[in-house]
């Protein structure tokens, strides 16, 4: 069974990096579209950041200039860089990721907490 676990979550104060990890697990023989969202405490859960097979980026207006996104296919995996980290980027960051031609999967998420 496919599989996606986030890691690299924690506590940073305003202004610190976290670098998150998304490995997916199982039997794979192709990873499509992979994608950061998060939701914070009251809030809907939202775009972060996208990358496609072919290493094409996208980013939410609030993630341009401090966050990246990349891939490693070899380890079927999807970072997210962060610096520059503001309180208003605590939230759960979750990974999405199209695996086997088939349906999106999600991660459990990982809990962001930036101190001011």
């Amino acid at each position: 069974q496919v599989q996606l676990v986030e890691s690299g979550g924690g506590l940073v104060q305003a202004g610190g990096s976290l670098r998150l990890s998304c490995a997916a697990s199982g039997i794979i023989f192709s990873i499509g579209d992979m994608g950061w969202y998060r939701q914070a405490l009251g809030k809907q859960r939202e775009l972060v950041a996208t990358i496609t097979s072919g290493d094409s980026t996208n980013y939410a207006d609030s993630a341009k200039g401090r966050f990246t996104i990349s891939r490693d296919n070899a380890k079927y995996t999807v970072y997210l860089q962060m610096n520059s980290l503001k309180p208003e980027d605590t939230a759960v960051y979750y990974c999405k990721g199209r695996i086997n031609y088939g349906a999106d999967y999600w991660g459990q998420g990982t809990q962001v907490t930036v101190s001011s």
